[in-house]
């Protein structure tokens, strides 16, 4: 999976994580607490526990 983040609101991609990882919204939720405010180190958990890599690139 690889998603261009710019192209996306914070809950469109958590759903594509989400899906990606092949859970429902019951299990993810409980894997995040209920959380609903997504916040960088909310997505960097996510990231390590799903084993994906987030990457940030430069236009120029």
């Amino acid at each position: 999976m690889k998603i261009i983040c710019n192209d996306f609101k914070p809950n469109e991609i958590i759903k594509m994580i989400r899906e990606n990882a092949g859970k429902t919204q019951a299990e993810f939720g409980k894997q995040l607490n209920g959380l609903r405010n997504y916040d960088f180190e909310l997505l960097l958990q996510i990231a390590k526990k799903e084993n994906l890599i987030i990457t940030i690139e430069s236009k120029k």
